[in-house]
Protein backbone atom coordinates (compact mmCIF):
# COMPACT_ATOMS: atom_id res chain seq x y z
CA UNK A 1 0.00 0.00 0.00
CA UNK A 2 1.14 3.34 -0.47
CA UNK A 3 0.64 6.74 0.57
CA UNK A 4 0.73 10.01 -1.62
CA UNK A 5 0.91 13.12 -0.64
CA UNK A 6 -0.15 15.84 -3.33
CA UNK A 7 -1.43 19.18 -3.90
CA UNK A 8 -5.46 20.35 -3.24
CA UNK A 9 -7.01 22.28 -5.26
CA UNK A 10 -6.39 25.28 -2.30
CA UNK A 11 -2.66 24.61 -2.89
CA UNK A 12 -3.04 25.15 -6.49
CA UNK A 13 -4.57 28.76 -6.15
CA UNK A 14 -2.00 29.50 -3.75
CA UNK A 15 0.62 28.56 -6.39
CA UNK A 16 -1.61 30.49 -9.08
CA UNK A 17 -1.64 33.43 -6.76
CA UNK A 18 2.03 33.79 -6.57
CA UNK A 19 2.72 33.18 -9.52
CA UNK A 20 0.82 35.60 -10.81
CA UNK A 21 1.75 38.44 -8.22
CA UNK A 22 5.53 38.25 -10.13
CA UNK A 23 3.81 38.40 -13.46
CA UNK A 24 1.82 41.67 -12.56
CA UNK A 25 5.16 43.30 -11.16
CA UNK A 26 6.78 42.05 -14.41
CA UNK A 27 4.13 43.19 -16.66
CA UNK A 28 3.80 39.77 -18.78
CA UNK A 29 0.65 38.02 -18.40
CA UNK A 30 1.00 34.43 -18.27
CA UNK A 31 -0.68 31.12 -18.91
CA UNK A 32 -0.18 29.33 -15.38
CA UNK A 33 -0.45 25.32 -14.95
CA UNK A 34 -0.61 23.38 -11.53
CA UNK A 35 -0.59 19.47 -11.95
CA UNK A 36 -0.14 16.45 -9.10
CA UNK A 37 2.25 14.41 -8.45
CA UNK A 38 1.37 12.20 -11.80
CA UNK A 39 1.73 15.06 -13.62
CA UNK A 40 -2.95 15.35 -14.26
CA UNK A 41 -4.00 19.01 -13.94
CA UNK A 42 -5.31 20.79 -10.92
CA UNK A 43 -6.32 23.89 -11.70
CA UNK A 44 -5.10 26.51 -14.72
CA UNK A 45 -5.57 30.17 -15.56
CA UNK A 46 -5.06 32.47 -18.63
CA UNK A 47 -4.07 35.67 -17.44
CA UNK A 48 -5.65 38.29 -19.85
CA UNK A 49 -3.49 38.85 -22.73
CA UNK A 50 -1.74 35.22 -21.90
CA UNK A 51 -1.00 34.14 -24.95
CA UNK A 52 -3.38 31.22 -27.11
CA UNK A 53 -0.59 28.67 -27.24
CA UNK A 54 1.07 29.18 -24.31
CA UNK A 55 -2.03 27.60 -22.63
CA UNK A 56 -0.90 23.75 -23.56
CA UNK A 57 3.07 25.00 -23.42
CA UNK A 58 2.22 26.01 -19.73
CA UNK A 59 0.47 22.48 -19.44
CA UNK A 60 3.23 20.29 -20.61
CA UNK A 61 6.15 22.20 -18.63
CA UNK A 62 4.18 21.49 -15.39
CA UNK A 63 3.81 17.89 -16.39
CA UNK A 64 6.93 17.59 -17.00
CA UNK A 65 8.40 19.44 -14.06
CA UNK A 66 6.22 16.32 -12.02
CA UNK A 67 5.78 13.61 -13.68
CA UNK A 68 10.12 13.80 -14.17
CA UNK A 69 10.56 15.29 -11.07
CA UNK A 70 13.27 17.97 -12.56
CA UNK A 71 12.61 21.03 -13.53
CA UNK A 72 12.28 21.69 -17.41
CA UNK A 73 15.20 23.88 -17.97
CA UNK A 74 17.88 21.18 -16.46
CA UNK A 75 16.39 19.17 -19.69
CA UNK A 76 17.03 21.74 -22.05
CA UNK A 77 20.67 22.13 -20.79
CA UNK A 78 21.54 17.98 -21.92
CA UNK A 79 18.88 18.11 -24.42
CA UNK A 80 21.49 19.13 -27.24
CA UNK A 81 23.03 16.90 -30.50
CA UNK A 82 25.54 14.61 -29.57
CA UNK A 83 24.07 14.30 -25.66
CA UNK A 84 22.94 10.84 -24.58
CA UNK A 85 19.51 12.43 -23.51
CA UNK A 86 19.02 14.65 -27.17
CA UNK A 87 15.62 13.85 -28.58
CA UNK A 88 14.29 13.23 -25.37
CA UNK A 89 11.61 16.05 -26.12
CA UNK A 90 9.87 13.87 -28.68
CA UNK A 91 9.25 11.50 -25.93
CA UNK A 92 5.41 10.49 -24.53
CA UNK A 93 4.04 12.16 -28.02
CA UNK A 94 6.39 15.41 -27.30
CA UNK A 95 4.81 16.47 -23.82
CA UNK A 96 8.37 16.23 -22.33
CA UNK A 97 8.94 19.95 -22.47
CA UNK A 98 12.59 21.56 -22.25
CA UNK A 99 11.86 25.16 -22.32
CA UNK A 100 12.38 27.01 -19.07
CA UNK A 101 9.09 27.69 -16.87
CA UNK A 102 8.29 24.30 -15.38
CA UNK A 103 9.54 23.71 -11.83
CA UNK A 104 8.64 20.46 -9.53
CA UNK A 105 6.58 21.66 -6.16
CA UNK A 106 8.69 19.50 -3.07
CA UNK A 107 7.51 19.81 0.44
CA UNK A 108 9.77 18.21 2.26
CA UNK A 109 12.08 16.93 -0.28
CA UNK A 110 8.79 15.04 -2.11
CA UNK A 111 7.64 16.17 -5.27
CA UNK A 112 3.83 16.62 -4.67
CA UNK A 113 2.97 18.63 -7.93
CA UNK A 114 4.65 20.96 -10.61
CA UNK A 115 3.59 24.55 -11.49
CA UNK A 116 4.19 25.36 -15.41
CA UNK A 117 4.36 29.12 -17.10
CA UNK A 118 4.17 30.20 -20.31
CA UNK A 119 3.79 33.33 -22.17
CA UNK A 120 7.11 35.60 -21.22
CA UNK A 121 10.88 34.53 -22.20
CA UNK A 122 11.71 31.37 -20.46
CA UNK A 123 13.63 33.43 -17.79
CA UNK A 124 10.78 35.40 -17.19
CA UNK A 125 8.34 31.88 -17.15
CA UNK A 126 10.91 30.48 -14.20
CA UNK A 127 10.95 33.45 -12.21
CA UNK A 128 7.22 33.63 -11.89
CA UNK A 129 7.04 29.50 -11.56
CA UNK A 130 9.69 30.16 -8.46
CA UNK A 131 7.81 33.12 -6.86
CA UNK A 132 4.38 30.68 -7.44
CA UNK A 133 6.40 28.23 -4.99
CA UNK A 134 7.59 30.82 -2.79
CA UNK A 135 4.69 32.00 -1.99
CA UNK A 136 2.69 27.96 -1.29
CA UNK A 137 5.81 27.97 0.59
CA UNK A 138 5.71 30.47 2.85
CA UNK A 139 2.14 29.97 3.31
CA UNK A 140 2.59 26.61 4.95
CA UNK A 141 4.66 28.08 7.57
CA UNK A 142 2.38 30.84 8.41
Amino acid sequence: MLTVNRLSIEDAYILIEGARNKANEIGVPMCISIVDESGNPIAFERMNGGKVTSAIIAGDKAYTAAAARKATHEYNEVCKPGSLAFGIHTAIGGRLCVVGGGLPVSVNGEVVGGIGLSSGTPQQDMECAQAGIDHFLASLNA
